[in-house]
């Protein structure tokens, strides 16, 4: 049988468990400092990557046209300062001003039958495109008046394009979840 004498120090005891309490407070402090600065770095670097396109020019398809047409007509202001691009052929009223065209499509509306739809545009270089010719333009919505408000592209940039395969555009459909930015 072995006896051992030991004597216990209670202040020294209690001195080192404080001291290694205080050593993983502050270790565990740190590393969730840490963390939440990840954290937030990660979350903005997301929502900056997530929610805003490489390009601030959103590019109109055809399936999605007219819905996004009736949208911005029917919320001018929500869309003005919006940029965008897409194609159509150019249409002229002759009421219209010499800088004034409509960058139309045929939308379908069954029986055979279209109707001209699409955004009034006003550019210095529309004299130079035939009515009827196809073109592909970016520009930025504006609120402008022809009978009554609505939204007019002002045209930064035109050219000349084909004619796509198909030119035509659906009708509008509920399934379309509108948005503050055309994207």
């Amino acid at each position: 049988m072995v006896i051992y004498n030991i004597k216990i120090n209670k202040k020294t005891i209690f001195k080192t468990c404080l001291a290694i309490m205080t050593i993983i407070c502050l270790s565990v402090a740190i590393a969730g400092i840490y963390n939440l600065l990840n954290y937030w770095e990660n979350k903005n670097d997301n929502l900056i990557d997530d929610s805003i396109p490489s390009s601030d020019i959103a590019i109109i398809e055809p399936e999605n046209y007219t819905n996004i047409l009736k949208e911005v007509h029917e919320n001018i202001d929500t869309y003005v300062g919006q940029k965008i691009s897409f194609s159509g052929y150019v249409y002229r009223l002759s009421n219209f001003n010499d800088d004034q065209f409509v960058l139309a499509r045929d939308m379908d509306i069954g029986n055979k039958q279209t109707l001209i739809v699409g955004f009034l545009c006003t550019s210095e270089k529309s004299k130079e495109f035939a009515t009827y010719s196809w073109v592909t333009i970016t520009g930025e919505i504006t609120k402008g008046y022809y009978n009554g408000d609505i939204p007019i592209i002002k045209v930064t940039a035109i050219e000349k394009t084909s004619k796509p395969e198909n030119a035509s555009v659906p009708l509008p459909d509920d399934s379309y979840v509108p948005t503050a930015v055309i994207y």
